[in-house]
């Protein structure tokens, strides 16, 4: 998940970003997984929009996720329309076409894709990695890299 706010971060002055919630892919009622007992996100499937938008707002309120958040209909358009299920990245152009099509999570969900799309487009942002304090034996601080922050839809 860290990778696509860290991406949306980078370049929302530049492109629209929306996440649509479509069904769930491990729910209690169908197919849990030991993972959401761990991560404690364990939900039925929803049975109506409603119990959609209160997980939706459940997600974003404990996961403070700040991109843009839309929720499929019960019917599954926007989950039939890009085979979204369990999790897929788009890129849609400014003239509403495809530009870029990822692969089916868990994966094949590539941020890093999505995020040489933009970079190719709109140019590379660049991120100094943290200084961490870290001694070495001679006593001089070292800097460490770590990864970005860990990944939705961009329009």
């Amino acid at each position: 998940m860290g990778d696509i706010v860290q991406i949306y971060n980078d370049y929302k002055g530049k492109a629209d970003f929306l996440t649509v919630y479509v069904r769930e892919a491990h729910p209690t009622d169908e197919w849990q997984m030991k993972s959401n007992v761990k991560d404690d996100v364990c939900y039925a499937q929803p049975k109506t929009v409603e119990q959609r938008v209160a997980i939706a707002k459940d997600f974003t309120t404990r996961f403070k996720f700040s991109l843009p958040f839309g929720i499929d209909d019960m019917s599954n358009a926007a989950d039939s329309a890009y085979a979204a299920w369990p999790e897929r990245l788009y890129v849609i152009d400014e003239t509403g076409h495809v530009a870029y099509r990822g692969g089916m999570g868990p994966f094949n969900y590539k941020p890093a894709e999505v995020r040489d799309w933009l970079a190719a487009k709109y140019g590379a942002v660049k991120h100094e990695p943290p200084a961490t304090g870290v001694s070495t034996a001679a006593g001089q601080a070292t800097t460490r890299a770590t990864e970005p922050t860990p990944g939705a839809s961009t329009r």
